[in-house]
């Protein structure tokens, strides 16, 4: 992919995260901190029971973190299988007899086209990952 493109992508998937973890995640990390000090408050509990009682605090932070890893994951797929799309049909046209020249700016359209497809999804990716968020540990 194109470092242009490539960076327009890093930039607003990192722009993503920040904002997951500023207005979400973060506030996850505080109930579970203040959860698991409070497990240990618990004079009569074994240290088995405490363990337990902080593994269940633990939970519904590590699984919005798993969450937005594997949306991540599946972001960046479908762009690669685009991208790669793209280059299979550079090398097509190459093994046609296109001129380079061409070829390259038909690769170059394709990668933007794939690039501008997947920043527009980036709005509704994190308004989903933010309603699940929200559910998780309620």
């Amino acid at each position: 992919m194109a470092e242009v493109q490539q960076l327009r992508v890093q930039e607003a998937v990192d722009s993503m995260v920040k904002s997951l973890e500023r207005e979400n995640i973060r506030k996850m990390q505080g109930l579970m901190f203040w959860r698991s000090a409070a497990c240990c408050e618990e004079s009569q509990a074994s240290m088995e029971q405490v363990h337990q009682c902080i593994e269940r605090c633990h939970a519904p932070l590590a699984q919005a973190q798993a969450l937005v890893t594997s949306e991540l994951e599946k972001f960046q797929d479908r762009l690669a299988q685009c991208t790669m799309y793209c280059n299979d049909k550079a090398k097509d046209s190459i093994d046609a007899g296109s001129k380079e020249l061409h070829v390259k700016r038909q690769l170059e359209t394709c990668v933007t086209k794939c690039v501008d497809d997947h920043m527009n999804l980036i709005p509704t990716m994190t308004r989903k990952m933010k309603e699940s968020l929200s559910s998780i540990g309620k």
